[in-house]
């Protein structure tokens, strides 16, 4: 085989080498995604939250998507491998946030109980506090 054949079939093969990786490449299957279960509950009885709102934020805390728990206090989302936040809350409960670290193809369940907000004595101003002591002690 002459020099300039080599080159040739040098040249073809190493083309045609380069597009069946290319397209192996192409045909290759996308990673699946992860999915993210969470679970919201009343912390003081175990009664499911239905009603709650699940944000699911990135790290930098911009929200990726919004959630309702169904009938049983499950909501279920596909997400990419990543790092994200976890936000539940409800106007009869103190909000709570997770971390959570998802994996490629991977399931991930999260368990949020929620509680009530601690009810505090409202402060007296000072000077009516004040007024009404002088009242009582005269």
């Amino acid at each position: 085989m002459s020099f300039s054949k080599l080159q040739t079939f040098v040249g073809l093969a190493a083309g045609i080498l380069s597009i069946a990786g290319a397209l192996a490449a192409f045909f290759r299957p996308a990673p699946q995604k992860a999915e993210l279960v969470a679970i919201v509950q009343d912390a003081k009885t175990g009664k499911t939250v239905p009603d709650a709102t699940i944000e699911i934020l990135t790290s930098r805390d911009a929200i990726v998507t919004t959630l309702k728990p169904n009938g049983s206090g499950k909501a279920r989302y596909p997400l990419d491998e990543g790092h994200y936040r976890v936000r539940v809350s409800h106007p009869r409960y103190s909000p709570e946030v997770r971390d959570v670290q998802l994996m490629s193809s991977q399931s991930t369940e999260i368990h949020v109980q929620l509680r009530a907000p601690a009810i505090r004595a409202p402060a007296i101003a000072p000077a009516i506090s004040d007024s009404v002591r002088r009242l009582f002690h005269r």
